[in-house]
């Protein structure tokens, strides 16, 4: 399949016209119609909806679309890649992380590796452990700064040397923001943001013994963003992490952390049997050597 015929496509995509994309890509509509039809052809679906006013994609138009966008981007950066000085380290890192104490950490060292090699750009995602890792799995991302536990036999990985409690988010003027700590039975009596991800739910109830069934769930989240605008109206209390609060910065927020207490560590994992490009492989021993000295 060629590349070209990929962003003739993605242009067709955008603008749902051929005309108009046949004017930006500088080739005749009659030739772009016959290379979109044969790729349809190559690809034994429709990749467009012609009975509407405009071109629209079909399901496997729109799974097409995002596919190609990734090869695409994977292509040009295997090119930066492959065309790097041995005098002056360049490319780009595709880093995710999650929102957690790491961040900061992890931001700190993008900062001073920079300082050192201004020829590496960073590509820096947010999002949560299943978007990460998916991310990881898919190629887009080299690198994912995630919380434990993760899938030993799947990815290799790096242990950082930042640790992160698990509690309740809530006002600050919430009158359980006085409390040293959060159990099980205050749990029960409050209306919760639970973290959507089964594999926290179960390593939080597990350590505070809890019975899920009396949780009186109102929502769930991956990111904190929206959560946190819930928290702000005074009707709701969100299980998460400490670092959540420590990186928004948001005075009207506090953290109580559980008793029992939980904590948890986080890593750095990349794909296992995948081969890192120069920057990326050298950002990661730079993490390392950064982790030993804390």
């Amino acid at each position: 399949m060629d590349t070209r015929v990929l962003k003739y496509f993605l242009t067709v995509a955008h603008t749902n016209n051929i005309t108009r994309a046949a004017k930006q890509l500088h080739i005749t509509q009659p030739t772009l119609s016959r290379q979109i039809m044969e790729l349809e052809k190559e690809l034994d679906t429709t990749l467009f909806d012609r009975n509407q006013r405009h071109l629209q994609l079909t399901e496997a138009g729109v799974l097409f679309q995002q596919r190609a966008t990734n090869l695409l981007q994977l292509i040009d950066q295997t090119k930066d890649d492959l065309h790097q000085q041995r005098k002056e380290l360049t490319g780009a890192v595709n880093i995710g992380c999650a929102v957690s104490t790491a961040s900061p950490f992890l931001m700190r060292l993008v900062a001073e590796f920079q300082d050192q090699y201004p020829g590496v750009q960073f590509n820096v995602f947010d999002g949560d452990g299943d978007v990460l890792r998916r991310q990881v799995d898919e190629g887009t991302a080299d690198l994912a700064c995630l919380l434990e536990p993760v899938e030993a036999a799947k990815y290799n990985y790096l242990v950082l040397p930042i640790k992160e409690q698990w509690g309740v988010i809530m006002l600050k003027d919430d009158p359980l923001a006085k409390r040293e700590s959060i159990s099980k039975s205050d749990l029960y009596k409050l209306p919760l943001i639970l973290p959507h991800r089964n594999i926290i739910r179960d390593e939080v109830s597990d350590v505070l013994k809890l019975d899920q069934t009396k949780l009186n769930v109102k929502a769930s989240n991956n990111l904190p963003c929206n959560a946190l605008e819930l928290i702000r109206t005074g009707n709701y209390y969100a299980v998460g992490i400490k670092g959540v609060v420590a990186v928004l910065h948001d005075p009207s927020l506090c953290f109580v952390p559980f008793r029992p207490k939980k904590e948890t560590g986080h890593v750095v994992v990349w794909r296992r049997n995948n081969m890192l490009a120069p920057a990326a492989e050298k950002f990661l021993q730079f993490v390392a050597e950064k982790s030993n000295e804390r």
